[in-house]
């Protein structure tokens, strides 16, 4: 009789973690991105401290002579369609400091935004990642990437922990206030993504389509964004001329890929971000 119910037992929590797994497959569903839909107009640059005009000014030649060569583009192009090759790892484990300081460029960036930045382990690798490769060789110094939260980048540049921000940075006036930029160098534009099988937005044609829709949602409706991006601006609201949606809820996550896995398993209903990152999250979230 023990071992009757021993059997029957071990054939229930079998069964249990069967309909368990199974469901939470079920949960689990495509994502897609609404690329054609393009909710802001952005431009990307790079965060220099407030008087620093001799990296600006080197960042800014920089910029012109890969733009003029064409060499910015074949970066840009490289990270898009995977063939990029760069990758770099920090030659020390913290950030310079002391004596030794001045011989480093240290550049603040949230290496989780690709194809602008990203990480496997302790190799960085994107856009801005070779580009301040590139600044840091233009002025003789060794590059020391400075990983850290997307919404502590700008203060890391204003106290001088970090020399420049090199993070997928949209230039706005709340942030002029706090640091100088350089030149841009990338448009960008907040999109929107949702779950395959939502309806909410089937019927947009258009931005002022998606923005119609968004506002007759209520607080159940979730929109996850990136804490600190524009993308968190345009959905909650701010200074720079983000009405925001007070209709719904804006949930920030510390990084893009992290909304958009709980958009995938069905724990919000939206994500908006930065167009480029948003197709590659995506993408990884449907494999």
């Amino acid at each position: 009789m023990k071992k009757i119910i021993a059997l029957t037992l071990c054939l229930v929590m079998v069964l249990s973690f069967t309909v368990l797994f199974a469901s939470c497959g079920e949960e689990k569903a495509k994502v897609k991105v609404y690329t054609e839909y393009e909710l802001t107009a952005e431009s990307y640059a790079f965060a220099v401290a407030k008087g620093n005009t001799d990296l600006k000014e080197a960042a800014n030649e920089l910029l012109t002579a890969l733009g003029t060569s064409g060499k910015l583009d074949a970066i840009i192009n490289s990270f898009y369609d995977g063939s990029a090759t760069f990758s770099y790892e920090n030659p020390v484990h913290t950030v310079p400091s002391g004596a030794d300081r001045e011989n480093y460029l240290i550049v603040a960036t949230h290496a989780n935004f690709p194809p602008f930045e990203n990480n496997e382990g302790k190799k960085f690798s994107g856009i801005d990642m070779n580009i301040a490769y590139l600044l840091a060789e233009k002025l003789g110094k060794t590059l020391y990437i400075n990983n850290m939260d997307f919404d502590a980048v700008i203060a890391s540049v204003k106290n001088g922990e970090s020399d420049i921000g090199m993070s997928g940075i949209t230039i706005n006036e709340s942030r002029m206030k706090l640091v100088d930029f350089t030149t841009e160098y990338y448009e960008s534009a907040q999109v929107l993504i949702t779950r395959e099988d939502d309806s909410v937005f089937a019927d947009c044609r258009n931005a002022e389509d998606v923005e119609r829709a968004l506002k007759k949602q209520g607080k159940d409706f979730i929109v996850g964004v990136q804490k600190g991006t524009t993308g968190f601006m345009y959905t909650a609201g701010d200074d720079d001329g983000y009405e925001g949606y007070k209709n719904l809820e804006t949930k920030p996550y510390a990084t893009g890929s992290l909304a958009v896995l709980d958009l995938a398993n069905g724990k919000i209903n939206a994500v908006i971000i930065d167009k480029q990152p948003a197709i590659l999250f995506a993408k990884t979230a449907n494999e």
